[in-house]
């Protein structure tokens, strides 16, 4: 079996950034220039204090450095990917051994060497770290199509492809892309709340896929209307826990 999860870098950076402080429930109508006022940042209902992002950019700022540096000595020969740089923060929360590394999901994948694609690694404070570090010393150099020809090689070489997308945007285009490259997977299951008529890539339905030849004619596909958080613990006990034990014999 081929794994790989492809992931936004708001998806990474929460998850480091809540091994080292606490984020906290609000409320979606909170006022944002109250907010912006006393130091807080609003994600939804989720609030979210500057100072977390100081965390984390003081813990992820020495990685880049040493990357970098790495890439200096090899006279620019060597470059990483955000596959391998998302692969150097769970080794970096394992050789730490920090207290709370296994609430970490890229800690686990480190662990399982499952790779882990964020094609718009640059979209977040991650990518501000790196942005200040080019004041540092300019020239670090994130080698985005090598992680691009990984991915599209997945799903080219594999006998069965199968895709479940939560949400949409970067992530849902970039894995249906790579199965374009095998004229479609052969199963999807897409979950979002977006609707057709937003015009939006998450509010495309499987069908308009098809078109594309990013899902195969005559592959099982759905479309799951509903909160991602809502309808994904069913999802996954009605399917790879309840058949755990059948996965791991074949």
């Amino acid at each position: 079996m081929i794994t790989a999860i492809v992931t936004t870098t708001g998806g990474i950076e929460e998850d480091i950034m809540k091994l080292f402080a606490d984020h906290f429930l609000g409320d979606f109508s909170l006022d944002g220039e109250k907010l912006r006022k006393m130091g807080y940042n609003r994600i939804g209902n989720l609030i979210v204090p500057n100072a977390n992002y100081s965390n984390l950019e003081e813990w992820f700022k020495p990685l880049v450095k040493e990357l970098h540096d790495i890439q200096i000595a090899s006279g620019n020969k060597t470059f990483f990917t955000p596959s391998e740089i998302i692969y150097k923060i769970g080794e970096k929360l394992d050789k730490e051994n920090h207290p709370k590394k296994e609430e970490s999901i890229y800690y686990w994948c480190f662990k399982n060497d499952i790779d882990v694609f964020c094609p718009a690694f640059t979209d977040g404070a991650l990518g501000d770290v790196m942005y200040f570090d080019s004041y540092r010393e300019q020239g670090f150099i994130c080698d985005i199509n090598r992680d691009l020809r990984k991915l599209n090689e997945k799903a080219m070489r594999a006998k069965k492809s199968g895709q479940i997308i939560i949400g949409g945007g970067v992530i849902k285009h970039h894995i249906n892309n790579a199965h374009l490259m095998r004229n479609g997977a052969d199963y999807s299951v897409l979950v979002n709340t977006a609707q057709e008529f937003d015009g939006s890539d998450a509010g495309a339905r499987p069908d308009e896929a098809i078109s594309w030849g990013k899902i195969a004619i005559g592959a099982k596909s759905t479309k799951v209307y509903a909160e991602a958080t809502l309808v994904m613990p069913i999802i996954i006990g009605e399917t790879f826990v309840r058949n755990f034990e059948l996965a791991k014999r074949t």
